[in-house]
């Protein structure tokens, strides 16, 4: 089946390619691995050089990456924009950092009887990326800026329905300097992804999309026994509680709630609101969510664009339908606009309960969950009342309630007074059914990284080495 990019806007066929044969993702895997062996002892600063040459491509030429982009998978120029320039500065954060990450780790060497003794992170070699669609450039280089920094190389198979990004980041090496082969763009269906995992010339996987997904490559990686770096859903709560700025909670919450079109890991999706402050909150946040402007995700005045595929919004749309027949009421939304496109409202629900899919099922468009709560026991209860992981909000100005959520919340980051979002500085990644492993921050470039034990005596065979493991 030819792979399509398709404007969701417009329901237009772009542009299609035929998948790779098998002789041909051989042909990606050797040159792959040849690669390898001369990338692998080339000096940190020319990396580090050729990362920053990159942000300068995606800086300088902005606008049309952007407008690819939103052509390709609806979100709306701004968002675009926003996501290139963060690339970018992905880009230099690493080149700029980089050598104090990977830098020799010293351990006290009389302590064990050494000379020398400390901990080099070497490469581990081809790494496969499976990447998802809602952020295509920016999951993609936040795997691949701190993997080739560290010295791997990269094969990636890109989601199916944002193909000409994916050829595009290859090409962004290239023209940035990175040696053939070194960044490869595997155009497959997902039914060859096993046949690259198991070639012994890949040594490790990384994923960024579905929990189902995560647990059939993780448990390919397993098989293999091959490392693998897991980046899964989310159902993220967003906390509100009596002491918190109301007017900054609810303009945060219809951000977080709305962000890309609804369709991201970390976007807030259950909102958990105290009893003291839940009307007030209910009714600004409903305003605030039936503002938004839906439409042509390339007019500068749209604030949601259409959903990436059509069986995306048959998937809310049977979402909320199971919700509203098992007694869930909606405040705003929850109907699609006539229109072409696979556009969906921003949508507010309450009375959500357990029984209902949406409890428990990650919501991927801009339809928000709201609940109301007695107490901050019952508010971490709920929250963590999930199989997901990921990300957490929780607003509130009280000392003690704040450090509760720092220890109590289940997930991989807290973002207290704030929105959940990624920055290169914070390491990235979930707990539970949202994955394993961590991108981003130092950790990133060490996740695909032999952390090599390096012990230096006198040259001697009384050294004094304790030769038990």
């Amino acid at each position: 089946m030819p792979i399509a990019a398709v404007n969701p806007a417009t329901e237009e066929v772009l542009q299609t390619w035929d998948p790779l044969s098998d002789a041909e993702i051989d042909g990606r895997i050797r040159r792959a691995a040849d690669a390898f062996a001369s990338y692998r002892v080339t000096a940190l600063a020319e990396r580090a050089q050729w990362l920053t040459a990159a942000a300068d491509i995606l800086d300088s030429e902005v606008g049309e990456i952007s407008r690819m982009m939103t052509t390709e998978m609806g979100k709306t120029l701004a968002s675009a924009r926003a996501e290139t320039l963060k690339c970018a500065n992905a880009c230099r954060f690493y080149a700029e950092r980089g050598e104090a990450f990977l830098a020799d780790e010293p351990v006290d060497a009389g302590a064990v009887g050494a000379v020398r003794a400390f901990a080099r992170y070497q490469p581990l070699g081809p790494v496969l990326a499976v990447m998802p669609w809602n952020f295509p450039l920016w999951q993609a280089m936040r795997f691949a800026v701190p993997a080739l920094l560290a010295g791997n190389v990269a094969l990636l198979k890109h989601a199916s329905n944002v193909p000409r990004t994916a050829l595009f980041i290859e090409e962004l090496f290239r023209r940035a300097g990175v040696p053939e082969g070194v960044f490869q763009t595997l155009l497959i269906g997902s039914d060859q992804v096993e046949r690259v995992l198991r070639d012994p010339r890949v040594k490790a996987a990384t994923l960024t999309g579905s929990t189902p997904a995560g647990r059939s490559i993780g448990a390919l990686a397993g098989s293999e026994l091959k490392p693998s770096v897991l980046e899964l859903g989310g159902s993220d709560p967003f906390i509100v509680m009596p002491s918190a700025d109301l007017d900054r909670a609810v303009a945060a919450a219809v951000t977080a709630r709305c962000q890309n079109n609804g369709q991201s890991c970390i976007a807030a999706k259950r909102f958990i609101v105290h009893q003291a402050v839940a009307e007030g909150f209910q009714r600004r946040f409903a305003d605030g969510m039936a503002a938004l402007v839906v439409g042509d995700p390339l007019d500068e005045q749209t604030d949601i664009g259409p959903l990436a595929t059509e069986q995306g919004r048959r998937d809310v749309e049977e979402l909320v339908a199971d919700a509203l027949a098992r007694g869930a009421s909606i405040l705003c939304g929850g109907k699609r606009p006539e229109r072409r496109g696979w556009f969906y409202p921003p949508t507010v629900i309450t009375g959500v309960t357990p029984e209902m899919r949406m409890f428990s099922e990650e919501v991927f468009a801009p339809v928000a969950s709201v609940f109301t709560v007695a107490d901050v026991d019952e508010a971490i209860q709920l929250a963590n009342a999930t199989g997901f992981g990921l990300g957490s909000n929780a607003w509130t100005e009280d000392g003690a309630e704040q450090e509760r959520f720092v220890r109590d919340l289940e997930a991989g980051a807290v973002f207290v007074n704030g929105m959940t979002t990624s920055y290169p500085e914070l390491p990235f990644g979930g707990i539970k059914q949202s994955g394993y492993g961590r991108e981003l921050s130092a950790h990133g470039p060490r996740e695909f990284c032999n952390v090599k034990t390096v012990w230096v005596g006198e040259g001697r065979d009384d050294a004094g080495i304790d030769r038990s493991e």
